[in-house]
C-alpha cells in the first residue's frame, strides 16, 4: 500500500481526567509523576453509598479515579432546562462541556463556525438506571422521551451539532476501548474527504456509582490495591476511571494556511481487527497491533512543512514502531517535550497501545 495521506493537525483540545480538570492539570500531573487514583476512606465510601460487607472484605479495592465536576453541569450555557439537564446522562454532559472547551482552545466561537464534523464516543450508560430505578415507564412516556434521547449514546455527536450548529458529518462510534482513537482515524478522512473543514474527535466515559470502588478476584484484568502500572515488572491490573477528552482536527496546509496553533501533526492512521489469531475474545493480539501499527506508518503522510509550534515525538511514544520491547522507563532528558518523569507516559501509552488494532472489550471505552 503506498497511498499518502494528506497530513492533519491538532489545533485545539480539551478534557477532564482524574485528577484533573483541564489538560495542562494533566500535563502537570505527568510531568511531576503524580499517581491520579484517589484512595478514599471508609467513611467516604460509606457516604457514596458502598455498603459495609464491601468495606470489610478485603476484596473490595478501595480506589476510584474519577474526574472531577462530574456533577456539574451548566445547564443555562447549553440552553438545557433543569429538567433535560438532570435527566442527560452525565457522559453526554462532560463530552458536551469538552467539545466546547476544545473548539475555544482551537480559538475558534463555536457557534460562529458551522461546517465542522463530530466524531464522538461514550461508555455504557448507567446512569439511567440510576435515574428511573425499576420503573421504566417514564422513559416510555410522552414527558420521558427525552430521557431516552438525552441517555442514548447515539446521539452524543449530534447533539453537540444541534446545540453548536455544526454542519458537517457527526455519527457517534462504539468499539470497545478503541472508539476515541477511532473517532480521530473517522475525523481525518472527514477532513481529507472534503467533508468537513474543521473534525471533533474524543470520548468521555463515567463509571456507575460515582465514588465506589471494585472487586477484584484472581485471574480478572482488575488491580488488586488500586494501583496501575502499564509495562512494569510489578504491574498487577488496571482500573477504570472516568473523564473526558477532544481534540480539534484541520487539514495541516488548511491550518498553516490560517494561521492556527498547531499542537501536534496526525501523519497516518490505520485500523483493522484482530479476527481469531488470540487466545480469547477479550485478549489483545500481538500480531493484530503490529500490523495495524506497521500499515499506518506505511500510509504516512510525507514529512510536513515545518511549523513553529509542532515538535517531534518523544522516544518514549515511538518504541512500539521499532520493537516489541519497551524502553527503560529511566528520564529522558534528550526528549524534545521535556524530562518525562518514570511512569508519567505510561498510563497514557498503555491506553493508545490497547486501542490500537480495535481490540474489542466487553468495558466501556
Amino acid at each position: 500500500m503506498n497511498e499518502q495521506l494528506e497530513p492533519i493537525a491538532v489545533i485545539g483540545l480539551a478534557g477532564r481526567f482524574p485528577g484533573a480538570r483541564d489538560t495542562d492539570a494533566f500535563w502537570r500531573n505527568l510531568r511531576e509523576g503524580r499517581e491520579s487514583v484517589h484512595f478514599p476512606s471508609d467513611e467516604e465510601l460509606a457516604a457514596a453509598g458502598v455498603p459495609p460487607e464491601a468495606l470489610s472484605d478485603p476484596d473490595y479495592v478501595k480506589a476510584v479515579a474519577a474526574a472531577p465536576g462530574i456533577d456539574e453541569f451548566d445547564a443555562r450555557f447549553f440552553d438545557f432546562s433543569p429538567r433535560d439537564a438532570t435527566s442527560t446522562d452525565p457522559q453526554i454532559r462532560i463530552f458536551l462541556e469538552a467539545a466546547h472547551a476544545a473548539m475555544e482552545n482551537a480559538g475558534y466561537d463555536p457557534e460562529g463556525i458551522s461546517d465542522v464534523g463530530v466524531f464522538g464516543s461514550v461508555g455504557v450508560n448507567r446512569y439511567v438506571d440510576l435515574l428511573t430505578g425499576s420503573d421504566h415507564s417514564t422513559v416510555r412516556s410522552a414527558s420521558g422521551m427525552s430521557v431516552g434521547v438525552l441517555n442514548n449514546s447515539d446521539y452524543v455527536a449530534t447533539l453537540v451539532s444541534y446545540k453548536f450548529g455544526f454542519h458537517g458529518p457527526s455519527m457517534t462510534v462504539q468499539t470497545a476501548c478503541s472508539s476515541s482513537l477511532l473517532t480521530v482515524h473517522l475525523a481525518a478522512q472527514a477532513l481529507r474527504n472534503g467533508e468537513c473543514e474543521i473534525a471533533l474527535a474524543g470520548g468521555s466515559d463515567v463509571e456507575f456509582p460515582l465514588g465506589h470502588g471494585h472487586w477484584w478476584a484472581p485471574g480478572s484484568p482488575m488491580t488488586p490495591d488500586g494501583h496501575c502500572r502499564p509495562f512494569d515488572r510489578d504491574a498487577n491490573g488496571t482500573i477504570f476511571g472516568s473523564g473526558a477528552g477532544v481534540v480539534v482536527l484541520k487539514r495541516l496546509s488548511d491550518a498553516l494556511a490560517d494561521g492556527d496553533s498547531i499542537r501536534a501533526v496526525v501523519r497516518g492512521t490505520a485500523v483493522n481487527n484482530d479476527g481469531s489469531g488470540k487466545v480469547g475474545f477479550s485478549a489483545p493480539s500481538v500480531t493484530g497491533q503490529s500490523a495495524v501499527i506497521a500499515e499506518a506508518l506505511e500510509r504516512r503522510a510525507s514529512t510536513p512543512p515545518r511549523c513553529p509550534t509542532s515538535r517531534r515525538m518523544p522516544p518514549v511514544l515511538r518504541w512500539a514502531t521499532r520493537s516489541r520491547s519497551p524502553p527503560s522507563p529511566r528520564r529522558t532528558s534528550s526528549s524534545p517535550m521535556g524530562s518525562w518523569p518514570r511512569g508519567a507516559a505510561r498510563s497514557v501509552r498503555s491506553r493508545a497501545m490497547w486501542g490500537t488494532s480495535g481490540t474489542p472489550r466487553a468495558s466501556p471505552p
